[in-house]
């Protein structure tokens, strides 16, 4: 795979190759940092200390954290970037580090001169700062309080389990930004965070230029996924709570170190360490190339990428035609589209109706309106002249905010959209409008009156019959699927009557749903670990929309997620089911599904607190 480079992976040179003293993950008053010193996280995976870059000219120090156990110094945080510290020869002192009495983290130069500090109201005594196996440089105070951390202000770097949040309110989002050049960690020309005017869609820049947007937020979860290796995946999040917005992305067991880089050169990049070369590798660019790039395409013009043809092309929307044929014939398309027919809202004749564009990613700069149901969104565009598209969805499932809905209303040119077909996340219909849509037309004769009804009726429930019995069908291969998967040979057709497994029938969850509902294996749902694996209770009110519903609807359920340490199978995995299944007992835990997805193995159990089945089993009555 090609290697692109990249700010946070170029060769650097440590101020001092090797340390001069050790030091363990957290810094305390009166103990401060210097050159050569370094911080490692308890597990060595990230370490804290000077570096500068090979190229500078007089030589610039800055504070950094990069990955410890990679050969390739990658350095993921900058604290100073836009105040390198100037060495120069002579000093009796060298630049420090260090946890004041105040409860900050302050960097100072030679001269004593302060360069970067944190902004933490006065505290007590005893303040520490530790850098986590994460890559986090958290400052606590003594009871544990999080008075500042790294996490909450990224530099060009998302690494995972941290948090990328999105506009709210009064409070700015979180940015990407790139480094200048190779060997300049300040702040380059480049970013990605979230749209600074809602918190719907996320974008990269140049500057203020978009050159990539992503699709407005429908209410999914798990937005995407990428296979790392062949048994490594990496799961990109979006968490909506009270008040906040996130991205997150965190890593299956086992999976190499991976990491998001906002390049010098303009691209998000998703790389991942391989051992084997001994380098990053670049799985995945954003903004990719072609009409995928912002407003490529042009006003009413949409980038199809769910066409057969395997290349993204631009191509008009339903109802429009090139502006300038020579230009989109030659391969220029920035003139975009033009109607066919103008609308005659307001007018005489059938008037506009709306034409539903299924697996759309919804254009730009929409407007929000809010507490609107689907029926009232398509009210308040149909009755506004200047509407000219709407788009809605619920995120009841993903929000806990009062305003679950989402509708979405275009006036003026539709900017940045793209085909990307059906069941992809963040598609949804668009309902474009045009003019001399039939809103259903009239018939001159009684009979027509009354046979295009019956007809219709005839013709809805037919199909309705279909779509139920071929979805059944599809379920129930689904199901045999999966079961075939997790019990291998051991099914009756193979074993006969009085096999392990005959009559064994239990609920399969899909991991997606699992990754949602745990917030990606949020340690605040973990109740218990082992060498076997962890387990994560999920609260009663989340279980009930994501876990199998009908089966699992409103319980609170402990999913057992398996180590691969563990060294447990396939088969030891089959055995334990079919062993489960064939132990139901009222004063037993109540076993409820599973999951198979590469390595990852997960069973799902009733929820049972400690002592409950001792208070069950032996309270007087």
């Amino acid at each position: 795979m090609m290697k692109l480079p990249a700010c946070s992976v170029v060769a650097l040179l440590l101020f001092v190759l090797l340390p001069s003293c050790a030091s363990d993950d957290r810094l305390v008053v009166g103990k401060p940092l210097s050159p050569g010193d370094v911080v490692v996280s308890d597990a060595g995976a990230f370490a804290l200390g000077f570096f500068s870059p090979s190229n500078s000219t007089p030589a610039r120090l800055y504070l950094g954290i990069w990955y410890n156990g990679i050969p390739e110094l990658t350095v993921v945080w900058v604290a100073n970037r836009e105040t390198p510290i100037s060495v120069a020869g002579g000093r009796s002192s060298a630049p420090a580090f260090a946890v004041t009495n105040t409860s900050n983290l302050v960097l100072s130069d030679a001269d004593g001169r302060i360069v970067w500090a944190t902004n933490v109201a006065a505290g007590t005594a005893g303040t520490t700062a530790t850098l986590t196996n994460a890559g986090n440089l958290i400052l606590r105070s003594p009871n544990g309080t999080v008075l500042w951390q790294s996490f909450d202000h990224p530099t060009d770097t998302f690494l995972p389990t941290m948090k990328l949040r999105m506009n709210r309110g009064s409070r700015s989002g979180d940015r990407l930004v790139s480094w200048r050049n190779p060997g300049d960690p300040s702040p380059g020309s480049f970013s990605y965070g979230g749209d600074p005017a809602t918190f719907l869609q996320a974008f990269v820049w140049n500057g203020s230029r978009p050159l990539w947007r992503s699709g407005v937020w429908t209410g999914y979860r798990v937005s995407s996924e990428y296979v790392l290796n062949i048994s490594a995946i990496a799961y990109y999040t979006i968490v909506d709570v009270a008040d906040d917005t996130y991205m997150s992305f965190t890593l299956s067991d086992g999976a190499p170190q991976a990491r998001f880089t906002m390049s010098y050169s303009g691209e998000l990049e998703l790389r991942s360490w391989s051992d084997a070369s001994r380098a990053w590798d670049v799985l995945g660019t954003i903004p990719r190339r072609g009409c995928s790039r912002y407003g490529h395409c042009g006003p009413f013009g949409y980038c199809d990428r769910a066409g057969g043809g395997g290349v993204p092309s631009c191509k008009c929307l339903d109802g429009f035609e090139p502006a300038s044929r020579g230009e989109w014939s030659s391969g220029r398309f920035s003139q975009g589209c033009r109607r066919r027919e103008a609308l005659r809202c307001g007018g005489g004749g059938d008037g506009d109706g709306f034409l539903a564009l299924p697996g759309m990613k919804a254009p730009d700069r929409f407007v929000l309106v809010g507490n609107k149901s689907f029926d009232e969104c398509a009210a308040e565009c149909s009755r506004n002249c200047s509407c000219v598209a709407y788009a809605y969805a619920n995120l009841g499932s993903s929000s806990v905010k009062g305003d679950s809905t989402r509708c979405l209303v275009w006036a003026g040119e539709l900017i940045d959209t793209e085909m990307l077909g059906d069941n992809v996340e963040g598609s949804e219909i668009l309902y474009l409008r045009l003019a001399g849509l039939p809103k259903g037309r009239r018939a001159n004769t009684k009979i027509v009156k009354i046979a295009l009804p019956v007809v219709a009726s005839v013709l809805l429930t037919f199909a309705s019959l279909v779509i139920v019995i071929f979805k059944c069908k599809g379920n129930k291969q689904k199901q045999g699927a999966h079961k075939r998967l997790v019990m291998g040979d051991s099914t009756p057709e193979v074993f006969g009557e009085g096999s392990p497994t005959e009559g064994f029938e239990f609920p399969f969850v899909s991991f997606k749903d699992i990754i949602a509902v745990t917030n990606n294996f949020d340690t605040s749902s973990l109740i218990g670990q082992g060498g076997f694996g962890k387990v994560y209770k999920v609260k009663t009110e989340i279980s009930s929309i994501y876990l199998y519903k009908g089966k699992l609807e409103g319980q609170e359920v402990a999913i057992k997620r398996l180590s691969r340490s563990s060294e447990q199978g396939i088969a030891e995995f089959r055995n334990e089911i079919i062993l489960m299944a064939k132990l139901q007992h009222r004063n037993l835990v109540r076993f409820l599904g599973c999951c198979i997805e590469g390595d990852e193995k997960l069973l799902i159990f009733d929820y049972m607190p400690n002592k409950s089945l001792d208070s069950l089993l032996f309270s007087t009555v």
